[in-house]
């Protein structure tokens, strides 16, 4: 036997979706989400780009930084001076009296001009003006110090 027949105030067992406009809401919903990730990528993408162009001009300036106190020292004849812009394993190598020994014994550093900073490989050329009129470009390796992060002189070729 069927049920009664449906009335005044009777409900629908479900309601139907409506069906105006719902592609319109859908296609908005999906640009405004897309903006949205485009947005935060961009934004991530361009924090990116600028922490890594801080980077490396820290790097160059830390580099040329560290590298000009050296050879100032050295010109000043401040061997300890330039002796602790050497990094930890340069340390190991030589102590501060054989570096003052050698150092000492060496042409003294007339004058000098400190090259661009290569970021990638952390060296930087220096041309060097010996107290005979003797010049040379002598390339300067770079290290990140351990503990500050840092540039020290690592070596000299």
């Amino acid at each position: 036997m069927p049920g009664p027949p449906p009335g005044p105030g009777v409900a629908p067992p479900f309601a139907a979706p409506p069906t105006e406009g719902g592609r319109k809401r859908l296609l908005l919903g999906l640009g405004v989400g897309a903006l949205a990730l485009l947005i935060c990528c961009g934004g991530g993408g361009a924090a990116l780009v600028g922490l890594t162009v801080s980077n490396v001009r820290a790097i160059e300036e830390q580099g040329h930084t560290v590298t000009d106190a050296y050879y100032r020292a050295l010109e000043r004849k401040e061997y300890g001076a330039a002796y602790d812009k050497l990094c930890d394993d340069a340390r190991r190598r030589e102590s501060r009296a054989q570096f003052t020994q050698r150092v000492a014994a060496e042409p003294a550093v007339a004058a000098y001009r400190v090259g661009k900073v290569d970021p990638n490989a952390l060296t930087v050329p220096v041309d060097v003006t010996f107290s005979g009129g003797f010049r040379e470009t002598q390339k300067v390796t770079l290290a990140p110090d351990q503990q500050t992060g840092d540039m020290e002189v690592c070596g000299i070729s």
